[in-house]
This record gives structure tokens, sequence and C-alpha cells, in this order.
């Protein structure tokens, strides 16, 4: 089981170019730096696809052990793990997030 949940993050990775493991979902975020972090690519206009992962308690462990990072949101943008709501509020707040949907 675990073995499938890495195999089903790494290719949800690799297909979404932007995509972010939350707790809630867009309509609903159940979590202030979930919310956080989808508001800040709102505002860059960035298209994002999300994951619940307190729909799926295998997702929310599997996605730490496959990016070695304890907390949600996780963020991957080009296949990268990019780090979660503390690190996009910087490469935000420092011009870098911007530069990597620049062109």
């Amino acid at each position: 089981m675990e073995d499938q949940v890495q195999k089903t993050i790494a290719e949800d990775v690799r297909a979404h170019k932007v995509l972010l493991y939350v707790k809630g979902s867009r309509q609903m975020p159940q979590c202030g730096f979930s919310k956080a972090v989808m508001d800040t690519f709102d505002k860059l206009g960035v298209v994002y696809e999300t994951r619940d992962v307190l729909a799926d308690a295998s997702l929310r462990e599997g996605v730490k052990q496959f990016t070695n990072w304890p907390t949600i949101p996780q963020i991957f943008i080009g296949g990268k793990f990019i780090g979660g709501c503390d690190i996009v509020r910087d490469m935000y707040a420092q011009g870098e997030l911007q530069k990597l949907f620049a062109n």
C-alpha cells in the first residue's frame, strides 16, 4: 500500500506543473497555511492543482515521506519539491516565485 501511495504521488507530481498538497480544498481550506499558499498562487494567476491530504490519511503521511518534510502544505513546481508555506511566502516576497512563472 505504501509503495502504491509513493508511486501515485510521483506520477501526480510529474503530471502537473504546479501541485499543492493542502489541508482542505480551494473552496474550503481547512488550514491557514494552506489558504495562504493558495492565495499566493491565485494572486499570481497561476494554474495549479490541489490534493486534500485530510481526505486520505495515507496520502497525508505518504507525501511527508516522499519529501522528507514534516508539514503540510507541500508545494511542487515543475516536478520539483519547493517547500511549504514559509518558503513560498519568502520566494514571493523576494520576487523569486514570480520569476518562475514569468514566461
